[in-house]
């Protein structure tokens, strides 16, 4: 009980407190970001096809 007060009332604590929230939030991201597919599909390149 102690560690949650200092963690939520300190100024140390809170910085610790933003930090963790930041890396957890950046992780997620990247997660989503590299994990995700969405690419287009190949399209047929319009010159090519008037030979």
């Amino acid at each position: 009980m102690r560690l949650l007060q200092e963690l939520f009332t300190t100024d140390v604590g809170l910085f610790s407190a933003v930090g963790i929230a930041f890396m957890l939030g950046m992780g997620v991201f990247f997660l989503r970001l590299f994990t995700r597919d969405d690419a287009p599909a190949a399209q047929p390149d319009p010159r090519e096809g008037s030979r």
